[in-house]
């Protein structure tokens, strides 16, 4: 019988399979790859196996919490730790986000109110609780007789945040940013000095005390970045849980006893 394959159909066939991907041919007897392969003359065998690369060393540039860390000890004063933090390139929120948001209020107050991270409006106007939770928060402050626009340090608010720059749609920030601008904040908290910490919400607690759990933690006194802390609601959370306002006026009055103390 007489075979149907012609050389061009063969031809086609073959132009077919490499289209396919096929790289090479099936012999007519079969090949055992796992023997060893006979040895090139002139090259001698290796002896001995190869030895694996040296590890790479990761400097200082290469590691951002490490760069974070220089970049802040460096910083003298509060203008340079703006400086520092808006040219430092490692965290790609700042490449989503329109304004670093650095602080407001008095640097030369005794409490020092550390939030999360800036939501829409923060990012818009370039300052930490401008909006309905800023808003929210000037009232709590208010009630105990604070405001970050007093003069007197006794009676004044400075405010900052953890990130400074706004996380795309408004989600939590990652374990990897914190960690890589947490030498930023502390390096802020060294140059405020103030006599008490608020640590607000539960990103606030995790960079400061290693922890989270703000419904366990509120309402305790502490200590993060080397000073008084007292963690708090997020005035956020707040305003999605009415309910809680109860316990935060607790802290409010407790954090107001302290102050008092101090004078």
């Amino acid at each position: 019988m007489e075979s149907s394959v012609t050389s061009q159909s063969a031809l086609a066939m073959l132009s077919w399979q490499i289209e396919l991907g096929a790289t090479e041919t099936i012999g007519d007897s079969p090949i055992n790859r796992y023997d060893t392969p006979p040895e090139k003359p002139g090259k001698a065998p290796c002896s001995e196996p190869a030895s694996m690369p040296a590890p790479a060393i990761i400097s200082a540039a290469d590691d951002p919490v490490k760069e974070a860390e220089k970049a802040a000890s460096s910083c003298s004063d509060l203008n340079a730790l703006q400086s520092s933090m808006q040219s430092f390139e490692h965290c790609d929120l700042k490449r989503g986000a329109r304004n670093l948001v650095f602080s407001d209020g008095n640097p030369k107050a005794w409490v020092m109110i550390i939030g999360e991270a800036p939501g829409r409006d923060e990012d818009r106007i370039g300052k930490p609780f401008v909006g309905r939770a800023g808003q929210l928060l000037d009232k709590m402050l208010a009630a105990i007789n604070l405001s970050r626009e007093r003069q007197a340090p006794e009676t004044a608010a400075y405010i900052t945040n953890v990130l400074p720059w706004r996380p795309p749609q408004n989600r939590d920030p990652k374990p990897e940013e914190i960690a890589m601008l947490l030498p930023f904040v502390q390096r802020h908290v060294e140059l405020i000095d103030p006599q008490v910490i608020v640590l607000m919400g539960n990103i606030s607690c995790q960079a400061g005390l290693g922890r989270r759990g703000i419904t366990r933690l509120r309402g305790t006194w502490t200590e993060a970045y080397g000073k008084p802390a007292l963690p708090m609601f997020h005035p956020a959370y707040l305003l999605r849980s009415p309910h809680a306002k109860r316990e935060a006026w607790a802290d409010l009055l407790d954090l107001q006893a302290r102050l008092r103390a101090s004078t």
